[in-house]
């Protein structure tokens, strides 16, 4: 089958895009436009359940409230979420803001209490408000409590928040169920910390492994849809081995393969760990989840409006 070249038009829309990049079908563009596919189908099967894992700076990049929406759209059915992640999901809840065309040395960052992410800023000002507001919250879950899963403990956050565009808030909203298995390793973990220091509360992992395993026992079929990878992107599909793995997959991750780190290998290799079925539909882009993870999202808005 020959490959066809791509053509821009004038006023083209994303889909119209993604489109011409499906018909060349080849090298990232193929990738891209495979990852659109997979998600979309998974949408459309009642019978698959969307698991979303999230590890990098995906808020601070832009993404909560895209996140936001596709839970509200019944998107998404389950969250796997680094802490930091879920810590600035928070502090834009909060008030807070993440910060752009900051020039300086990270020096004079240091010394003005603004840290950086990248080309992504944050001030300790807004931390300062983050770190009262939780301290808070923890108190008023800690009146019910005095163990919780770490699931739970994100659902009595989302349920005290006031934010439409929090992801937490949404997850609690639509009972969609956020895990963050490595949540002690936050700016919300070292105030949970802080927090125990002088109070009776206890976050129970494991608990969380009770709730996730019948989850997947309960889903006919998983689609994992992983930006970035780290331990969010393995939980997801460790916990899928319960059932003989994903039945379909989508990576966008800016890692290589050759180190042999779990961020850089290809989905097929979960194949040979049963943590993704032997014909499951897998794809991995390469490239930065924050541009393309928002086109893949328009493209499906649209396939899914058309249909």
């Amino acid at each position: 089958m020959q490959t066809k070249q791509i053509k821009i038009t004038e006023n083209m829309k994303v889909s119209e895009l993604m489109d011409q990049l499906r018909q060349l079908g080849v090298l990232g563009a193929g990738r891209l436009s495979k990852a659109s596919d997979i998600y979309t189908e998974a949408i459309k099967d009642k019978d698959t359940k969307i698991f979303l894992s999230l590890a990098g700076p995906m808020i601070p990049g832009g993404l909560r409230v895209i996140i936001s929406d596709l839970i509200k759209l019944g998107y998404v059915d389950l969250i796997i979420s680094s802490g930091a992640n879920i810590t600035h999901d928070l502090l834009e809840a909060f008030g807070g803001h993440h910060y752009k065309d900051i020039k300086n040395t990270d020096n004079e960052l240091r010394s003005q209490g603004i840290g950086r992410i990248g080309d992504v800023y944050t001030k300790s000002n807004d931390f300062e408000i983050f770190e009262k507001e939780v301290t808070k919250l923890f108190g008023q879950i800690n009146k019910k409590y005095e163990k919780i899963s770490i699931k739970d403990f994100l659902y009595e956050i989302g349920l005290l928040l006031n934010d439409n565009n929090s992801i937490l808030k949404s997850a609690a909203d639509y009972n969609v169920p956020i895990y963050a298995p490595g949540i002690i390793d936050c700016m919300l973990g070292l105030q949970l910390w802080i927090y125990t220091q002088d109070h009776e509360f206890v976050l129970d992992a494991i608990g969380d492994m009770h709730d996730l395993s019948n989850f997947v026992f309960d889903s006919p079929k998983v689609m994992a849809f992983m930006l970035g990878g780290g331990l969010p992107k393995h939980y997801t599909l460790a916990s899928n081995i319960l059932t003989g793995g994903i039945h379909a997959g989508v990576q966008i991750t800016m890692d290589r393969s050759e180190a042999g780190s779990l961020s850089g290998a290809p989905l097929e290799e979960a194949i040979s760990w049963s943590k993704a079925e032997s014909d499951s539909n897998l794809v991995t882009v390469v490239g930065d989840a924050t541009v393309l993870f928002p086109l893949i999202v328009a493209d499906t808005f649209d396939k899914l409006k058309k249909e």
